[in-house]
């Protein structure tokens, strides 16, 4: 049976392929188009999967779209009448795309299909947003019961739900309804604090360790009436979303001691309080969510997903202070993910076949479960293009990335398959030494061009984790954080020094992937996931006796990350990276034609 799963029209549209239970192909549309956070119908990450499976013109027997939009649609409605007159402009804008696109998603995607060359099947089946989350989670996890825990904006009405997945059956427990949202909650502090909602969430979490929690009591205090199960009620005279047009209103900034942070403008440590603050209460929010789903359900298991589950911080904090005895995220929790999720509700609860796992292995395959890039066809594009490179044996290839990394040269590797979700596992990413702070800043302000303060994430052989990290587990999706070891840390002295300077402190023999909190999102690297970047950290670890690498998304501040060897060409010639890895063959930038170079990063929107 071949199901295809849809998420669109909100942003981060994608497509996903389970075909007789197994996930063939994942994909978000922005990585095709080309624009970031793309919201439209993903007839290109469709097409993509499809011909992964080898779905033929009338093979396809359901699609799957990963919520109901006439509650959608409801939800607006009731609200607009709550609001009413204020909110007039954004509602009209609203109303405008909703009767021309978001009410007709089935016919939507039906043209999209068969543009594509593929019969739609008779009927389109339709889940919930929370619903596809919560499925995208448990049954991608490698548990045959769990509890589940979704948290996000809002999907329909629902905004944070707990189920109880058995088998092949999900079955919903509690939700919390709009605008009651940890998600909207933590993105009226990510705009607040200047930085753009839906996609500087991470930014924010980023700025919290910079800060101290100094507004938790005002935010439990004035902003929400936080109950003892985790359900809460925001106190909406300090929120202006209902109405559409932004997050907060005045009465938010006089509560928070001043404006708004503009974009782009510079950084003080009151923001970097409120970061750490909210950082704090959500927290606290999940935590409490947790153990009440603990007492409903009884598992020791939980599965998550939805936009909060990418908050590693607070994912390590239900790890240590949580009631389950074991976690497992989704590393496609956004709504891209909700494309898997609902393939993966049509599959076996709509359909109901019975679903077998062994309580150990996930079934997103690493998450490489985009398009590959292939020798040959990498060769005869460089060959066509007259771009200059050196072939590499594919042996040999492990050994020649690290030493261009252990002398201190910055790395951008494509190879194999593209991953599905927001964090780049070692297929579409820069590497580099993580040994110097200089690295962190070289990557943040020469290459990604990006604000300063955030840091890089590491990956490490699995088998050396426990020598670098204080991880009680695995970390394969870099969905969790870690502390530096005690061994591995330097003294390190901050007082009197700028919020913002504090990045470029060393505070461990790993300085670039060392927060100032001392922690790392940690990805651990097996060879069964991923062979080929295990071998480069292998080789890289011989070389110089840390089995540890930065490694960053292969992108540039407002594109999405790269999907072909084009696109990372492209990318490649925009930044002041080194060298970029196509496969088995290595370019040198200072080897590429003068014409080539971009002098400026090919992006759609800073974010």
């Amino acid at each position: 049976m071949q199901v295809l799963g849809v998420s669109a029209n909100f942003h981060d549209s994608a497509a996903a392929l389970v075909v007789d239970g197994r996930i063939v192909a994942a994909a978000e549309e922005e990585r095709f188009s080309r624009v970031k956070h793309d919201a439209a119908i993903p007839q290109q990450a469709m097409a993509y999967c499809l011909a992964a499976g080898g779905v033929g013109p009338g093979d396809l027997d359901a699609v799957v779209y990963y919520e109901k939009p006439l509650v959608s649609f409801l939800r607006i409605l009731r609200t607009r009448f709550a609001v009413a007159p204020r909110g007039q402009r954004a509602f009209g804008e609203a109303m405008s795309v909703w009767v021309r696109h978001k009410l007709w998603v089935e016919y939507e995607i039906e043209r999209a299909l068969r543009r594509i060359g593929v019969r739609p099947p008779k009927t389109m089946w339709y889940s919930e947003h929370h619903l596809s989350h919560a499925a995208s989670a448990f049954f991608a996890s490698p548990f045959d019961e769990a509890a589940v825990l979704t948290f996000d904006g809002v999907g329909e009405f629902a905004t944070t739900s707990v189920a109880l997945g058995t088998g092949n059956q999900l079955s919903m427990k509690l939700e919390l309804d709009f605008p009651n949202s940890i998600g909207l909650l933590y993105s009226a502090f990510t705009g607040y604090c200047g930085f753009r909602v839906n996609s500087g969430e991470y930014k924010l979490m980023g700025l919290a360790p910079y800060g101290e929690p100094r507004y938790v009591d005002r935010i439990l205090d004035a902003l929400l009436d936080l109950r003892a199960d985790g359900s809460f009620t925001l106190d909406m005279k300090y929120f202006a979303f209902l109405a559409g047009e932004r997050m907060t209103n005045q009465r938010f900034a006089d509560l928070f001691d001043g404006p708004p942070r503009p974009a782009e403008a510079a950084i003080d440590q009151r923001h970097a309080d409120l970061a750490r603050s909210i950082q704090e209460v959500t927290e606290q929010i999940v935590l409490r969510i947790a153990r009440h789903a603990h007492e409903l359900t009884g598992s020791s298991n939980a599965c998550l997903a939805g936009g909060v589950a990418l908050n590693c911080v607070a994912n390590r904090r239900l790890l240590d202070d949580g009631p389950f005895d074991r976690i497992w995220i989704q590393p496609a929790a956004g709504d891209a993910g909700g494309a898997l999720g609902a393939a993966l509700y049509g599959y076996y609860s709509v359909a109901g076949h019975e679903r077998v796992v062994d309580g150990t292995t996930d079934l997103m395959q690493g998450s490489f479960l985009g398009p590959a890039i292939e020798d040959d066809a990498v060769r005869a594009w460089l060959d066509a293009e007259a771009i200059p490179y050196v072939a590499v044996d594919r042996a040999e290839r492990p050994a020649a990335i690290a030493r261009l990394l252990a002398d201190g040269n910055i790395v951008a590797v494509v190879d194999g398959r593209m991953e599905f979700g927001p964090r780049a596992l070692g297929n579409r990413s820069i590497l580099a030494d993580p040994r110097s702070v200089e690295t962190s800043v070289k990557l943040n302000v020469q290459v990604k061009k990006r604000e300063s303060f955030r840091p890089f994430a590491p990956a490490v052989l699995a088998e050396k984790a426990s020598e670098w990290f204080d991880l009680p587990c695995e970390s394969p999706y870099m969905l969790l954080i870690a502390p530096v070891t005690e061994r591995r840390r330097r003294p390190v002295a901050t007082e009197g020094v700028d919020v913002m300077a504090r990045a470029r402190i060393p505070r461990s023999e790993i300085a670039a992937v060392t927060h100032v909190d001392l922690s790392a999102r940690v990805q651990t690297v097996d060879a069964d996931r991923n062979p080929g970047f295990h071998a480069i950290l292998s080789a890289f670890d011989a070389l110089t006796g840390c089995p540890v690498l930065v490694n960053t998304s292969f992108n540039v501040r407002g594109e999405p990350i790269v999907c072909t060897a084009e696109d990372a060409y492209r990318c490649f010639m925009s930044t002041e990276l080194d060298h970029l890895v196509l496969g088995s063959f290595v370019l040198a930038r200072a080897d590429q034609p003068a014409d080539r170079i971009v002098d400026a990063p090919l992006a759609h929107a800073l974010d």
